[in-house]
């Protein structure tokens, strides 16, 4: 699972790797605030980057407190669940552009925060769907989205996080290389790529400050 992450301000990279501008944004992201996430169109294979809200509110939701409940979705019931399925039939695949992630590290008997990164110390991505929710009382548009998870119980890393007796899940790290393949996915490719074998190299350290 996440549920605090930091988006990448390197604004170099996202121009010269993704040939995108990127909205900076300098503080961590908590469910209900809003990061860059990186999207492709179906229809002519054009990407953009926007700032999206973190906590994906399905297209039925009377209000936005849904997303307080949908910041991360199981890869295993994805296709099923009733707040993330039409964005997965819709292939609405994103990724999520960060610098660096957060857990909870029960092993001194109390939870202390962790901060995940790559071992180059680039930016990445994290596997995501986006979804267009209208407000039915003001009418305004908000894009949101969700961060897929995976088990990770054999993962060297992030194995050590949550409480003990927890199932361990990580986020869906994709290295860049893997980003075209993601977004271009379709329902049938996708869950190749949802699986520990595409996570770069990870590091961990207790979180400073």
């Amino acid at each position: 699972m996440c549920a605090v992450y930091r988006p990448t301000s390197d604004t170099v990279w996202a121009k010269q790797t993704l040939g995108v501008d990127l909205p900076r944004v300098d503080q961590d992201v908590y469910p209900g605030q809003s990061g860059p996430i990186l999207v492709q169109s179906r229809r002519d294979g054009r990407r953009g980057v926007g700032l999206a809200r973190f906590g994906l509110i399905a297209p039925w939701a009377k209000d936005t407190k849904l997303g307080r409940h949908t910041y991360n979705a199981r890869s295993e019931t994805v296709a099923v669940k009733p707040s993330f399925k039409q964005a997965w039939r819709a292939q609405q695949f994103a990724v999520v552009l960060v610098d660096h992630f957060f857990e909870p590290c029960y092993e001194t008997g109390q939870a202390v925060r962790w901060q995940i990164r790559t071992t180059s110390g680039e930016p990445f991505g994290i596997a995501g769907l986006w979804q267009r929710w209208v407000d039915p009382k003001s009418a305004e548009i908000v894009v949101s989205f969700t961060m897929l998870t995976i088990n990770a119980d054999s993962h060297p890393v992030m194995q050590r996080f949550h409480r003990p007796a927890d199932e361990k899940r990580t986020p869906v790290v994709l290295p860049g290389v893997l980003f075209d393949a993601w977004l271009s996915a379709t329902v049938e490719t996708a869950p190749s790529l949802l699986n520990l074998s595409v996570l770069p190299e990870l590091v961990s350290e207790p979180a400073s400050g």
